[in-house]
């Protein structure tokens, strides 16, 4: 399953990376392992932020990619599922289910 990773690295762990010059090496050499689809980085709420996509066989190895960024960075990570387009498209009967099951139920309880 394609997964987004998000990855926020405490100010104090970022800045002695940086300092020791091993910020890049080591981000690099995870998303190595991690064999990440794509990567982008930013600032999210003052923090240096990765969003990194890559695909989760199987949920026993969560563990495998959050301990890295724990272990190297003590990073706040959450990781969720997400859907490409094609992804989307092949969603559609269960949302129209949804709609013709629940959006009745849904308009009567906001009136």
């Amino acid at each position: 399953m394609r997964c987004l990773l998000k990855v926020s690295i405490p100010i104090a762990e970022g800045n002695a990376a940086i300092s020791d010059g091993t910020l890049g090496q080591t981000i690099g050499s995870i998303l190595n392992d991690l064999k990440a689809e794509a990567s982008y980085f930013a600032e999210d709420k003052g923090l240096r932020t990765g969003f990194i996509f890559f695909n989760l066989e199987n949920a026993s190895q969560i563990p495998a990619v959050a301990e890295p960024w724990f272990l190297a960075f003590n990073a706040h990570v959450e990781i969720r599922p997400a859907m490409t387009l094609e992804d989307l498209k092949n969603a559609t009967p269960g949302i129209e289910n949804a709609v013709k099951k629940y959006s009745r139920a849904a308009r009567a309880a906001r009136a």
